[in-house]
Order: structure tokens, then sequence, then C-alpha cells
């Protein structure tokens, strides 16, 4: 039943984010509103173990968690399919590196669009 009550509660929110190309964007908060190069940039640096570098991939990947732990209990699906977190976040690498235009919202959700099939 609690968790029926949060998918209730969640599923507008999820619906606003994926029909907002039609209306307004969404509001995006946190690391998720960082430009793709700063991800690219810091991804790169964590690989070389730079300690600011580790503290900025480490917000990043909790800002990832959270993205994913809401869809997943608002759609009542895993949206990352079973991916580990730190494929998704190297998918998502990948995604910047093809789009480093886009925001970190953006390379998120083309990688859970594509695994889980939200949004079309």
């Amino acid at each position: 039943m609690r968790d029926e009550l949060r998918r209730l509660l969640l599923l507008p929110l999820l619906l606003s984010v994926l029909t907002a190309g039609a209306q307004e964007p969404p509001e995006v908060w946190g690391f998720g509103v960082k430009p793709c190069r700063d991800y690219l940039a810091t991804f790169e640096r964590w690989q070389q173990g730079e300690e600011a570098a580790i503290a900025d991939y480490l917000r990043y990947r909790g800002w990832l968690a959270g993205l994913v732990t809401g869809l997943s209990l608002a759609t009542g699906q895993g949206v990352l399919k079973g991916v580990e977190m730190d494929g998704a976040m190297r998918r998502i690498q990948v995604n910047c590196d093809e789009r480093p235009d886009d925001d970190f919202f953006n390379a998120s959700m083309s990688l859970i669009r594509r695994l889980s099939g939200l949004g079309g």
C-alpha cells in the first residue's frame, strides 16, 4: 500500500518531466543543470584520481541516483533495467561525448529513455 501511494504521488512529477517538451521546460536543480562538457572534464580528471574531481564525480553520481530512484518509484519499474550505477555513469559519459552541448539531465534522460522506453 505504501509503495502504491508513493507511485501515485510521484507519477504527476514523472509525467511533467516526460511531457515537458510540449510545455515549459522542467525545473532542474543541482548537478543536472551542469553542461556535459563539465561532466566530461570531471570524468577525465576522476579517472586520473584527482581529489576534487572525485568529489564532483560522486556528486554527479548521487544526483543520478536520486533521479533514478524517483523515476523508478514513480513508474514502479527499475528504469536502468539492471545497469549498475558505474555502467550508467560511463554510458552518460558516452552520451556527453556525442552531445557536449546537452546538460547532464538530458544525457541522463537519454540513457533512461533508451533503457526503459519511458517518454517515447
